[in-house]
């Protein structure tokens, strides 16, 4: 498990995440998405994610919904359904998601679009 004074952030093309904390079958992160920039249209096998929205206005891809969000909203994103994050702003977004499943490792990505060449053909 990660202690509070052991975080851990990754920089991404679109922002970056800190790993807030931890378990065998969880994961919390705070998930920064600079403006105009977006995930890649994804879905997980494993794990399922539920977002709250903590700062900004993201537009949220959920299966077949497409929806602007705000401060206090949150999503469930199901296991292996098609999703993506996106900043449409001028201002950075700021989401909290945690992650449960049987396998929560970052390569538990399947991408059907990214803008950053990211697919494995």
């Amino acid at each position: 498990m990660i202690s509070m004074t052991e975080l851990f952030t990754e920089h991404r093309p679109w922002g970056y995440y800190t790993i807030l904390d931890e378990g065998e079958s969880y994961k919390v992160k705070k998930l920064v998405i600079n403006p105009g920039e977006r995930f890649s249209l994804q879905t997980h096998k494993f794990r399922s994610e539920f977002w709250t929205v903590v700062e900004g206005n993201p537009v949220i891809v959920c299966g077949e919904s497409t929806k602007e969000y705000t401060i206090g909203e949150h999503v469930l994103i199901p296991r292996e359904t098609l999703h993506r994050l996106e900043n449409k702003t001028d201002s950075r977004v700021i989401v909290i998601e945690i992650q449960n499943g049987s396998y929560l490792g970052e390569d538990d990505i399947v991408r059907y679009a990214d803008d950053y060449n990211r697919i494995k053909g």
